[in-house]
């Protein structure tokens, strides 16, 4: 009896280790399975988030090449890119821009310009921020709807998270046209000139076979206009209500319309420049 007893004993204790050991096995199991899980979100969000921040510096230099081609008919520039998860919309008719200008003691001049906006569109299922996102890209003046100097640039580039929207849930990186003005004088026997020269790209829809992720911008017509005796100049810039510019611009500290500063002591003298610029998808 005891002989069977002992046996018995030691077949229990044989049992134990294996009982831990599937028990531990089992817990290793379960303990990587979470970790790969988590690594693994972890991983497509650092990739997520770095196609977000190379799509900042995408559209930057996009709104470069539009100032290269703008000004030059026919010239054509191509920008690829490479994105996991995001893709790059044109929304045509995005905000249109008035320029009124006084002669006389009243308006009786006034240009309006339409013009598209270049969005790279990023889902909020793969990568998000926050509702009412807002960040200022390029360039960093924001006092002012219109841009003034020699280097100033034609376009401003800001990314927005704006929910919801009728398109779909994204947060956005937008390319969209400003005008740039320059001033000069020049000063003569009878007397001294003014000169305003405002440049606006004014972009709109081309070709979109999307056989690749590239786009491609291309100079068209240039139109050219030249006012005397100006007295007052006024540019004002609207769009749809509720949309991603609308959200957009109102958190610059600009209004939706603003005077130029002029001398009317001197002659002043407007020289207009509207650049179509057409903003191919996938060439």
């Amino acid at each position: 009896m005891l002989f069977k007893f002992a046996r018995k004993r030691l077949g229990k204790r044989g049992i134990s280790p294996v009982i831990s050991t599937v028990i531990m096995t089992g817990a290793m199991v379960a303990i990587l399975s979470v970790t790969l899980v988590f690594a693994n979100n972890f991983l497509w969000t650092r990739v997520a988030e770095g196609d977000f921040n190379s799509s900042k510096q995408l559209m930057q230099t996009v709104g470069l090449q539009i100032d290269d081609v703008a000004w030059t008919a026919g010239r054509t520039e191509t920008i690829s890119y490479g994105s996991q998860y995001g893709d790059v919309i044109f929304q045509e008719s995005a905000l249109t821009y008035n320029i009124t200008v006084e002669r006389n003691g009243f308006p009786d001049y006034v240009v309006t310009a339409e013009t598209g906006a270049i969005m790279f569109v990023f889902p909020t299922s793969r990568y998000s921020i926050t509702n009412n996102y807002f960040e200022n890209i390029f360039p960093s003046q924001t006092s002012s709807l219109t841009m003034n100097g020699t280097s100033a640039p034609v376009v401003r580039v800001f990314a927005v998270e704006k929910l919801p929207m009728a398109d779909g849930s994204y947060i956005r990186v937008v390319v969209v046209p400003t005008v740039r003005v320059l001033t000069s004088n020049i000063t003569t026997s009878s007397g001294t000139t003014n000169y305003i020269r405002m440049y606006l790209p004014v972009l709109s829809a081309g070709e979109a076979p999307r056989l690749s992720q590239s786009i491609t911008l291309t100079g068209g017509s240039i139109d050219a206009r030249t006012l005397n005796d100006i007295a007052n100049i006024t540019v004002g810039v609207s769009y749809d209500s509720g949309s991603v510019i609308d959200f957009a611009f109102s958190q610059f500290s600009f209004g939706s319309e603003e005077r130029l500063s002029i001398s009317t002591e001197d002659d002043v003298v407007l020289e207009l420049y509207l650049s179509e610029v057409s903003v191919g998808l996938g060439f």
